[in-house]
């Protein structure tokens, strides 16, 4: 609880500062019925304090009530030589976001569609895993709820590397008939790489105990079952189904070869694989060796196409008037799977900490007054989404905070998203 006062009172403090003021933005705010000064004052005190301390160079706070977006603002630059302003429609690396805006709703349509079952064997589709003792009973369930017992992650960095370089083998700074996927500005992997990651899965150990452990390397191999059962790229999938007609402009991966006219903000000043300030490639190196397409990460995307899908599953799949994806679908993957095992999340999205809504506002996640039909998920690059069907409220908040290094964790040590999102919750939820 002390920590919590100093916390509020470092704020008031901060607040009354020129500083507090400075580069705000462009701002879309509506009046909506609720105290816009004050509600915009709290939200400038907590952005002012997080750049003063280094948690970002900059950011975006979004949020719908009722399906209409009521607060948009950018504060801040790309970077901490203040030069490049935040603006409303620059483009994000989403990172784990993607999770669930880009495999998620494929998924989830491939369940509507009968072409998949969420309590079969995993294997039934993904056929490398029959011969897996510890993976050929695995159901999708469980994978999706991260209750499978997989390990969190590999690092595949590590097979393309050596004594700091790059194995020629691996990498060439030129592309070819052998080395077709662009990584990175004159970095090209070589087109079977794909296969050795997936193989290197297929062989990971599985924990024998089925507890609550977050993995992300089923996202790994996502893109290619969706292809498969698809019959479709697993971009074009997407696009078709999803992003075009939800109208999100910017949502998709590797913006640098897409000529977006939307500013990218960059993300990491990368000292070990790429050795350059990473903008418009994906931060993370499991998705950069697939090419920048994947299901862990590798999404872009601006706060506005955010609220879009975040306001398609508030809405359980509808969007003006059409159904993505079907209502019980989207209420069946936005539940808790295994309550009884202190797993609070649902199939692939995250949710409120067990007993959230009993907690103080440091220690909570998301904000305690979220309701628990809620869900989202969290990006490494220091992003939040998340959606509340019953209060009907959409939260989205875009940063950098691993500009210039991933070892920045002020944003969680001022608990600066939590904070943001409780300001709306407070005003609108009684």
């Amino acid at each position: 609880m002390k920590n919590l006062v100093v916390f509020i009172f470092s704020i008031f403090l901060f607040a009354q500062s020129n500083y507090a003021q400075q580069n705000l933005g462009k701002e879309i705010i509506l009046e909506t019925g609720f105290d816009t000064v004050s509600v915009s004052y709290q939200v400038d005190s907590i952005m002012a304090l997080g750049i003063k301390n280094s948690a970002f160079p900059g950011a975006q706070v979004l949020v719908a009530k009722d399906n209409e977006v009521i607060f948009h603002k950018a504060y801040g630059y790309h970077t901490y030589d203040s030069i490049q302003t935040v603006s409303l429609n620059d483009i994000y690396d989403l990172a784990s976001v993607t999770k669930i805006t880009g495999p998620l709703p494929a998924i989830m349509k491939l369940v509507d569609e009968k072409k998949l079952d969420l309590d079969k064997p995993f294997s039934t589709y993904w056929k490398s895993w029959r011969k897996r003792r510890d993976k050929k009973d695995l159901t999708l369930r469980q994978i999706l709820s991260h209750q499978a017992g997989l390990v969190p992650y590999i690092v595949f960095m590590g097979k393309v590397m050596k004594d700091g370089k790059l194995k020629k083998r691996f990498i060439k700074e030129n592309p070819s008939k052998r080395f077709q996927k662009q990584i990175y500005d004159g970095l090209y992997i070589k087109n079977r790489f794909q296969r050795k990651m997936h193989r290197i899965i297929n062989r990971s150990k599985v924990s024998d105990e089925k507890v609550y452990k977050y993995s992300g390397l089923s996202f790994l191999i996502f893109p290619e079952l969706i292809s498969q059962l698809s019959q479709m790229d697993y971009e074009t999938y997407l696009q078709e189904n999803f992003y075009t007609p939800l109208e999100c402009s910017t949502l998709g991966f590797n913006p640098t070869n897409k000529n977006s006219p939307n500013e990218v903000v960059p993300t990491e000043m990368d000292t070990l694989f790429r050795k350059d300030l990473v903008k418009g490639w994906v931060h993370d190196e499991n998705a950069s060796l697939l090419g920048g397409v994947s299901g862990n990460a590798g999404l872009f995307g601006t706060a506005e196409d955010m609220a879009k899908i975040m306001l398609l599953y508030q809405n359980y799949g509808a969007y003006n008037d059409k159904q993505l994806i079907s209502e019980k679908t989207v209420k069946e993957f936005t539940k808790v799977q295994f309550p009884d095992n202190e797993n609070r999340r649902g199939l692939g999205f995250d949710k409120p900490l067990i007993g959230n809504d009993t907690l103080d506002l440091k220690d909570s996640y998301p904000s305690p007054l979220a309701g628990n039909e809620s869900f989202g998920h969290s990006g490494f690059t220091g992003t939040l989404v998340w959606a509340d069907p019953k209060n009907q409220l959409v939260f989205i908040f875009l940063s950098n905070r691993v500009y210039p290094t991933r070892t920045n964790r002020n944003l969680y040590e001022l608990n600066i998203r939590t904070s943001l999102q409780h300001i709306f919750y407070q005003a609108f939820v009684n």
